[in-house]
């Protein structure tokens, strides 16, 4: 094999590279893989990147060969000033400590703690909409799913505090994917910073006010917890693992409720029979644990959102090892990424891609299980998401509530097209009425 054949493609333009089309023409990476297939490769941030789509692919960079890729490394360099030291970004033994550490805060018993404190939350705020009857979706989930988070994983009450923070927060995230990268006042990435350091002057007297006094929430978990020589976590080190908490917490989530209910407003038979479900489950009784494991109908919706309408694009990696893949060579030190929103529209695995199905995850076809590795929404492998089963639980306790109950119509007059950074969403964020059933 000859050692220095690389994958196709073009660099682009000098410095540059192709960060631009990347970051603006949302068909960047399918036009390339119409044109040069599974592996290609461009120049993003700075780095020349490869670029790997399809089942095959992901399993080689999450699984069967992570230890040639490095989550810190791979993130662009704004990630690493605003995410910090969090398990997000950390690599090997560190993360595999740390992650142990904290699983126990967001699986099992403390799961299920957290569903009452959910629906009452959920409750507020859909008795708020009724009151409202127009606004904004994206808007008020990102407020919801903060609240959710910032009560269940750091013990903080609704209210003023929890506004300024969750303007913060967009602020932070709204700098992830900045261009300009000079640390000013008035650039995007200044103010992203400067919103960085107020969320970490709060959180640090939250975490004081914690170790003092632990109550049930995922930081006072996280603040006792030991590991098997009896190490804990250092006040630096829960600091950024609840700004991760935080921005994981609710960035994704309200993503995918976004679109949940876009699509649920556009295909009238599956918000039938997805109502159907849940009014059969509520002539039973209260939503409760119990009911959220019966919900078929609901999971496979929530699958195809996922798949069709993946809160994040991509994953990214440092390459510290060179490697090869379908013939071709790859450096040490190059850049990578995993396209989830291709690999989510592969026909090979998804026949029809473009068409909004959720019976594709029936238990007849179940079109993901063909391949490992074909649904990846929230990554796959040892290191797929933290909070996966936080996410889920949160996710169906919201739309149960508002299918049991609610009514809502999209307004005229708007964009539904998807805006991918930094995270996906309709552009206009999803105007509707609403009014109980």
């Amino acid at each position: 094999m000859n050692k220095y054949q690389y994958p196709p493609g073009s660099f682009g333009l000098p410095v540059l590279g192709e960060t631009l089309p990347f970051l603006f023409d949302p068909d960047f990476i399918k036009k390339r893989y119409r044109q040069y297939g599974s592996i290609f490769k461009t120049h993003l941030s700075g780095k020349p990147t490869v670029v790997m789509i399809g089942p095959k692919a992901v399993d080689f960079v999450l699984s069967s060969h992570m230890d040639y890729f490095s989550w810190r490394e791979g993130w662009p360099d704004n990630f690493k000033t605003l995410l910090g030291e969090s398990l997000f970004l950390q690599d090997g033994e560190e993360h595999r400590k740390n992650r142990r550490l904290m699983m126990p805060a967001l699986h099992g018993p403390a799961l299920a703690n957290y569903a009452t404190t959910m629906e009452d939350i959920t409750r507020t705020y859909l008795k708020k909409w009724e009151e409202k009857q127009q606004f904004t979706w994206h808007k008020e989930f990102k407020q919801l799913t903060f609240d959710i988070a910032s009560q269940l994983l750091l013990g903080t009450s609704p209210g003023e505090e929890c506004v300024r923070l969750s303007q913060l927060f967009t602020t932070l995230t709204n700098g992830l994917f900045a261009i300009n990268t000079l640390p000013l006042p008035f650039t995007q990435f200044g103010k992203a910073i400067t919103a960085r350091n107020q969320i970490l002057e709060h959180l640090t007297k939250v975490v004081t006010k914690r170790q003092q006094n632990p109550t049930k929430d995922t930081l006072s978990l996280l603040i006792q917890a030991k590991d098997e020589e009896g190490n804990s976590l250092s006040e630096k080190e829960l600091i950024a693992q609840a700004v991760l908490l935080l921005f994981a917490g609710h960035e994704t989530t309200t993503s995918m409720l976004t679109w949940l209910c876009v699509e649920l407003a556009r295909h009238p038979k599956v918000l039938q029979r997805a109502r159907e479900e849940q009014l059969q489950l509520a002539s039973k009784g209260d939503l409760n644990l119990e009911q959220l494991g019966q919900m078929p109908y609901l999971e496979q919706v929530l699958l195809e959102v996922e798949r069709f309408h993946q809160p994040v694009g991509g994953g990214f990696r440092g390459v510290i090892k060179d490697f090869e893949f379908n013939g071709f060579h790859v450096p040490a030190g190059w850049r990578l990424l995993y396209s989830i929103l291709m690999t989510h529209k592969l026909e090979e695995i998804y026949p029809e891609p473009e068409r909004f199905d959720p019976d594709r995850f029936n238990t007849q076809r179940q079109e993901h299980k063909q391949y490992s590795f074909s649904l990846i929404g929230f990554g796959g492998g040892p290191r797929i998401c933290i909070g996966i089963a936080f996410a889920k639980m949160e996710m169906k306790i919201i739309a149960a509530q508002l299918l049991r109950s609610y009514h809502w119509e999209i307004l005229p007059n708007q964009s539904l097209d998807p805006v991918f950074f930094p995270s996906n969403r309709p552009k206009d964020g999803l105007r509707v009425w609403f009014q109980p059933r």
